[in-house]
């Protein structure tokens, strides 16, 4: 069977999609493996990328990850340069608002109007219903006025905030880190009012069969990429630090919360 290689997940920008491609075409010619790096731009549907059987390296959110049965091979996973990852394979949810709004804690922006990505998203749907459950049990009412969904990836969620379709959203921390580095202007439209805990960040998978030879290769031509002089802008735009190999069983916490009958946004 042919394999393919995706990076859709943290193509954040136009500079950082064809970063990810230059990365993953090095990556795969270091390992020998002679598969095509694919495009696969929004709107189209994650669900259908992660869906296919052929993905030799692809991004996945941790959650359909951490669901699915069987579960694909976890290759790696990306470990970010900014500090706050701590030199560790993880991410946060980041719940912003416009950078203009009067809003100082996130308990200022209840009443108003909550956006998401998509419902099943862990960054931009489940991560921070989570996180607003306790305030929800604690109020005994519902928090905000109305949600807005379907709001598909980071970007839809700052244009939703700056055109003043919603009043706070959640984002991907390093696709928002992306954002902030390589298109400053777009994410400053935004600010951080609160961030949930860190959770373990999307792993690159493989749901082709890889021989253990290939999945070694691999591994180690990733580990490569980062320490190579002929990657470093590259990896410097991404703010990537390298990549770590975790264990499969880090992700279950992910299918744990979203079975933990945590409110609707409706209810919300």
């Amino acid at each position: 069977m042919a394999r393919v290689a995706n990076a859709r997940m943290y193509s954040a920008t136009a500079s950082a999609r064809a970063d990810w491609k230059a990365l993953f075409t090095w990556v795969l010619a270091r390992a020998e493996l002679g598969w095509e790096v694919i495009d696969y731009d929004a709107p189209a549907p994650l669900s259908a990328l992660w869906a296919r059987d052929d993905l030799g390296l692809a991004m996945m959110c941790g959650l359909p990850f951490s669901q699915r049965a069987p579960r694909p091979t976890l290759v790696a996973a990306p470990v970010p340069s900014p500090a706050r990852y701590g030199s560790r394979p993880v991410y946060f949810t980041d719940i912003v608002v416009r950078a203009d709004a009067p809003y100082q804690r996130l308990e200022d922006t209840f009443g108003g109007v909550v956006g998401y990505t998509l419902a099943d998203s862990m960054s931009g749907g489940v991560a921070l219903a989570h996180h607003l459950a306790p305030y929800r049990g604690a109020r005994g009412a519902r928090l905000y006025r109305k949600a807005v969904g379907n709001l598909i990836h980071a970007r839809g969620v700052i244009e939703a905030l700056a055109g003043g379709a919603i009043d706070v959203g959640p984002l991907d921390s390093y696709y928002h880190d992306l954002l902030r580095h390589n298109e400053p202007a777009f994410a400053q439209q935004v600010r951080i009012i609160a961030s949930t805990e860190a959770r373990p960040i999307p792993p690159l998978v493989a749901t082709a069969g890889l021989q253990p030879d290939e999945l070694a290769r691999l591994r180690d031509a990733l580990q490569a990429s980062t320490k190579t002089p002929d990657l470093r802008a590259v990896s410097d735009r991404l703010l990537l630090a390298g990549f770590a190999v975790p264990d499969p069983a880090d992700y279950d916490v992910l299918a744990r919360i979203a079975d933990s009958n945590l409110p609707t946004f409706e209810d919300l």
